[in-house]
């Protein structure tokens, strides 16, 4: 039960961030150059790095959570960030919430209450050679893709290359979590795992200068889930309840599908600076 509650903590944490790093995106100057040239400019931005505390907060609370729950069930948990971030805006900033958006909440709830019940906790297998290569290879692929990202005018292709990179650090993060924190360091899959945050954390920033936040994140959300959920079943050995396997389907159907409808339904105002009203 503790890990189930790491994995509450962590989702409230990347919520707040998603809130706070949007913000900053959207008011931030639009100037030639890379995702990472933006990326820099909001590191000096506090409301970005109180988001990004957030993220990393959640990140760290998920990664512990990884050392016992599979990963289909911690990524959608955290992909509820999104749906939390919808009702912090409710209640704190006095957002209207619109009666699709209410049901799109509901079956998220749903799909993960199905997600955590078909589950079976396991300690992840070691990442094979063969593995650790393909995911160097998607790795290299995103940082390339991502450099080009400024060139584009659509979110689109920059918020599936930071779910495909967030897809590769829940991949080794699952792996990695079993391990003593004393040895991560040392291990290489440690700094291939934050090189794809870094790569995934600039992607996110040019397509949340672009695009609505609640859709760019329903995006990437849903790529991560779709590529993470698949490897953890196929090479890290995660484990579902005998008899739960068609639950489980369902339950990632329904959680995705609950995000990519709130996020196609967000309306303009988004997350935008000096907005009062409903923006998710």
């Amino acid at each position: 039960m503790v890990a189930y509650g790491i994995l509450v903590i962590s989702a409230v944490l990347y919520a707040m961030g998603i809130v706070a790093q949007s913000v900053a995106a959207r008011r931030a100057e639009h100037r030639p150059g890379t995702s990472l040239g933006l990326l820099a400019r909001l590191a000096t931005d506090r409301l970005y790095v109180l988001g990004f505390a957030g993220q990393a907060g959640g990140f760290a609370f998920a990664f512990f959570a990884r050392e016992s729950l599979p990963l289909y069930l911690v990524q959608t948990a955290s992909c509820s960030a999104i749906g939390l971030a919808t009702v912090f805006g409710v209640v704190a900033l006095k957002w209207r919430i619109r009666m699709i958006e209410g049901a799109a909440l509901t079956v998220m709830t749903a799909g993960l209450i199905v997600l955590a019940g078909s589950s079976q906790p396991s300690v992840a297998e070691d990442l094979s050679p063969g593995t650790v290569l393909v995911l160097s290879a998607v790795l290299i692929g995103a940082a390339m893709a991502t450099t080009r990202t400024s060139r584009l005018d659509t979110f689109l292709v920059p918020a599936v290359v930071s779910g495909v990179s967030f897809a590769v650090v829940a991949i080794i993060s699952r792996a990695l979590a079993h391990q003593e924190v004393l040895s991560l360091p040392a291990n290489p899959l440690t700094w291939m795992m934050l090189a794809a945050a870094v790569v995934g954390q600039a992607s996110m920033a040019a397509a949340l200068q672009r695009g609505l936040a609640t859709t760019v994140v329903a995006i990437a959300e849903a790529t991560t889930i779709a590529l993470s959920s698949v490897a953890g079943l196929t090479v890290l050995g995660d484990r579902v309840a005998a008899g739960s396997g068609s639950w489980v389907v369902l339950g990632l159907a329904a959680v995705v599908a609950g995000v990519l409808v709130l996020g196609s339904h967000a309306r303009s105002t988004t997350f935008a600076p000096g907005v009062t009203g409903k923006t998710a």
